[in-house]
């Protein structure tokens, strides 16, 4: 592969970067866009017709596209250089912009509501508006369960800077945050992403040691950050209690299209299989040389997986791996790596994680990470490409059938991810390279049954404590040590206390309760894997119907329509439970030989 640059283009978008005059001058033209779309809903009244409604939603829809695609922009400027203080202030200014946007959509909603429900079924009857009936009647219905509109605008002008100010906050805290080590003989400053890439090396003693500052360096700003939790959750409870939302899981549960026995469902299939895990974290620690594994060695190697796989190779290989389930997912990802939508440097001053984000106007998608050149790293780059191909195929939907809820949205990049994992373990030249490469999988199977479970226990403690006041740090690390235990039954030597204040999911505004979906996703996406694996190469077609349908359903249509399973029942669950305990079972036998 010829092209092997590791930063993304983004002048393509818009040019000049955070000093783009054509960014502010399409930031112009969304506040044009939202003007006119207020003065549009102003003067209409719960009686409008169908051909009203229909201009109303085609206008909503345009003007999402436009600042759908300065906000994915910044985001990527954000993300590059938590530093580009240009980039803050366009942040911020798109803060604004979208809370007045969210102000205008809330009279939407309301006058959605007043019409009569006569009216409102006659109206998705028409051919324009019919294959939206989802999304809008979602709209309606949602509407119905908040305050008056009046009370929501104003929830939406307080937010920017009492809710979503909070977040702001903690990315500027972790931008500034830095760890010195020093790595092959010289003293280096690394960027906490960078840090926490380290955790996988194969050197104990580094990983060690990077993780002993690492939890110091989030130590030493534990209080800002219990403070900045604190309050963002003060404000999620309040707005909860006043919109008579009882439970902190019925935002989550509602965004992500699911019923709450579906949640049941999927975490009493995965407490069932942890203990083969467990069996596995103790066979790992026997290989590593250890009497008991480590929260800083979970993404250690084994085997012969720890060798440094080069970028070039890795896109290599990806494209390779998707070409044998469908030539248009592999020519798809090949186009977006040779037009450079991947950011993969590793240097610092990027802000930790990954992230594929979308441009609705474009059509195009952008994939951020910070590659190292580990198995798991190669995970990364096949998981987010994945995430692009979903947006691939709904590139052509209108705007309001490309919003999938984020647990289907890792169904595509799971499969991805799958793909190329089990691509690495059929090319293993070596029993102790497959071991390797097998141990990388079941690691990810840990870190949705165990990590993630540990997260989703954390919040819902935390937010049982929080609705009767402020929380220390000091039993914020409590909360998350005894989490941790719980979700990994015990099996860990020493445990991440500071994981609250590192996991920037915690301090989302977007996405409450940024955990379960992450599990659900890797499950539902291995039950899609499974049938793939069955039906061959002739299953392509049905996955990408299947990804079409994501934002059209409830997660529970969307199992019955395409895979014929009930997603309230075990059933699914235990079986895509059991395709990790299998790994497991193989990997036992491969570590005794």
């Amino acid at each position: 592969m010829s092209n092997v640059e590791q930063t993304w283009d983004l002048e393509s978008i818009f040019p000049g970067g955070s000093s783009s005059q054509e960014l502010q001058k399409h930031i112009e033209t969304v506040r044009t866009k939202i003007s006119a779309l207020r003065e549009q809903v102003e003067a209409l009244t719960a009686d409008l017709d169908v051909e009203q409604l229909k201009t109303l939603v085609h206008d909503m829809q345009d003007v999402q596209m436009n600042l759908g695609q300065c906000s994915a922009f910044v985001g990527c400027l954000m993300a590059q250089n938590v530093r580009d203080d240009k980039a803050k202030l366009l942040q911020g200014d798109l803060g604004q912009i979208s809370a007045s946007l969210a102000g205008v959509f809330t009279a939407i909603d309301h006058i959605f509501v007043s019409i009569p429900e006569k009216n409102w079924q006659s109206f998705l009857d028409d051919e324009e508006l019919k294959e939206l009936h989802f999304s809008l009647n979602e709209r309606r219905n949602v509407a119905k369960t908040k305050m008056s509109p009046e009370l929501e605008a104003l929830v939406t002008d307080l937010e920017v800077d009492g809710y979503h100010a909070w977040s702001h906050l903690y990315y500027t805290i972790v931008g500034e945050m830095s760890i010195d080590m020093e790595l092959d003989g010289r003293p280096q400053t690394l960027s906490m992403g960078q840090a926490a890439n380290l955790l996988s090396n194969p050197d104990p003693k580094v990983r060690e040691e990077v993780f002993q500052k690492y939890e110091r360096a989030w130590a030493e700003k534990a209080e800002l950050f219990a403070s900045t939790l604190n309050h963002l959750a003060g404000f999620r409870i309040n707005l909860y209690k006043n919109r008579g939302w009882d439970d902190v899981l019925s935002e989550p549960l509602q965004r992500n299209r699911m019923e709450r026995a579906t949640l049941d469902a999927m975490w009493t299939a995965v407490q069932g299989g942890k203990a083969h895990l467990v069996k596995f974290l103790e066979r790992k620690a026997e290989l590593l040389g250890l009497d008991q594994v480590a929260w800083y060695d979970l993404r250690a190697p084994v085997g012969d997986a720890g060798k440094e796989i080069p970028f070039a190779e890795a896109q290599t290989f990806v494209v390779d791996q998707f070409r044998k389930f469908s030539p248009e997912i592999a020519d798809f990802t090949q186009k977006a790596l040779d037009k450079r939508w991947v950011e993969a440097e590793n240097r610092a001053g990027k802000r930790p994680g990954a992230f594929c984000t979308s441009l609705p106007l474009s059509k195009e998608s952008r994939v951020f990470m910070t590659y190292s050149g580990t198995l798991d790293s190669l995970g990364t780059l096949a998981h987010e490409l994945g995430h692009a191909y979903h947006g691939y195929v709904l590139k052509d939907a209108p705007l309001f059938l490309r919003r999938y809820a984020m647990n289907v949205a890792e169904t595509a990049s799971t499969f991805g991810e799958l793909l190329v994992v089990d691509g690495a373990i059929g090319a293993a030249t070596s029993p102790e390279e497959k071991l390797g490469i097998l141990e990388d999988k079941i690691g990810r199977s840990v870190s949705f049954f165990m990590d993630i479970h540990s997260r989703f226990l954390f919040e819902t403690r935390f937010y049982d404590a929080r609705k009767k006041g402020l929380v220390s740090s000091a039993q914020l690390s409590e909360f998350m040590t005894e989490a941790q235990k719980d979700a990994f039954l015990g099996s860990l030597k020493v445990y991440h206390p500071h994981f609250w204040a590192s996991k920037l999911h915690f301090y989302s505004t977007g996405v409450p309760f940024y955990n379960f979906p992450y599990t659900f996703g890797y499950l539902f996406s291995a039950g899609v894997y499974a049938r793939a694996r069955a039906e061959g190469r002739g299953f392509a077609q049905s996955y990408a119907r299947l990804l079409a349908d994501t934002a059209r359903m409830t997660v529970e249509d969307l199992a019955k329509k395409h895979l014929g399973v009930d997603l309230t029942k075990p059933d699914f669950w235990e079986a895509a439970v059991k395709l990790a305990t299998d790994d497991v079972e193989e990997f036992l036998q491969l570590a005794q030989k």
